[in-house]
């Protein structure tokens, strides 16, 4: 999915959506295709399965964590340390140049008997600009690759998605999805024990 698609999933009064790749017979949006599980293991098998299927975009949903799950889904680790490292160095480096070009350069002065631009008297503020950075960047850049936030979501107008708050399990796989296909999936699906299977609407 392009950036702009993206955007325009979180910002549609902004951005215009390209057009869906599949449509109810009311010509209707399909989000994706959902199937429920009723048991961890079930679910977790299942997520493998649709994994080597080589499916990209899908999303497994359960009323608590699932110890493995990630693995299961092939998952890849997260880029938030990335994020959050190249921050810190970034306010490392702003708090440096700032401090030394006001006491080295534009104003002189001198701090604790040391020559102008003495990286000692730096020490503080280079700390505290490099936390500050690190914890804006490890907010925001959590909530961007989380997709937040986001003011609607088409599973939650789903009925049945509010079971997976309680006592089911359940496997989105969505349209966007490179291989995606109606049959296919569903028959995937069936295949790996999943029940209620259902087109879910993105209107």
């Amino acid at each position: 999915m392009g950036l702009l698609s993206a955007a325009s999933d979180y910002f549609p009064f902004l951005l215009p959506r390209q057009a869906p790749k599949y449509v109810t017979e009311d010509g209707k949006r399909v989000y994706g295709m959902v199937a429920e599980f009723g048991a961890v293991p079930a679910v977790y098998h299942a997520a493998k399965k649709v994994r080597d299927a080589g499916y990209t975009r899908w999303d497994v949903h359960s009323p608590f964590p699932i110890h493995g799950i990630d693995d299961a889904m092939g998952m890849k680790r997260s880029k938030l340390p990335f994020i959050a490292g190249g921050a810190a160095l970034m306010g490392v480096v702003c708090a440096v140049l700032l401090q030394y070009y006001t006491n080295a350069w534009d104003y002189q002065f001198v701090v604790q008997g040391k020559p102008y631009g003495a990286w000692e008297p730096f020490v503080p503020v280079t700390f505290e600009l490099g936390v500050l950075f690190t914890a804006f960047a490890c907010l925001l850049g959590m909530m961007a690759l989380n997709g937040l936030p986001r003011f609607h979501h088409p599973l939650l107008a789903y009925e049945r998605f509010a079971k997976t708050s309680d006592d089911r399990f359940m496997i989105a796989i969505e349209a966007d999805d490179p291989i995606f296909d109606a049959e296919r999936t569903r028959a995937l699906l069936e295949s790996i024990g999943g029940t209620d299977i259902a087109l879910v609407e993105d209107d």
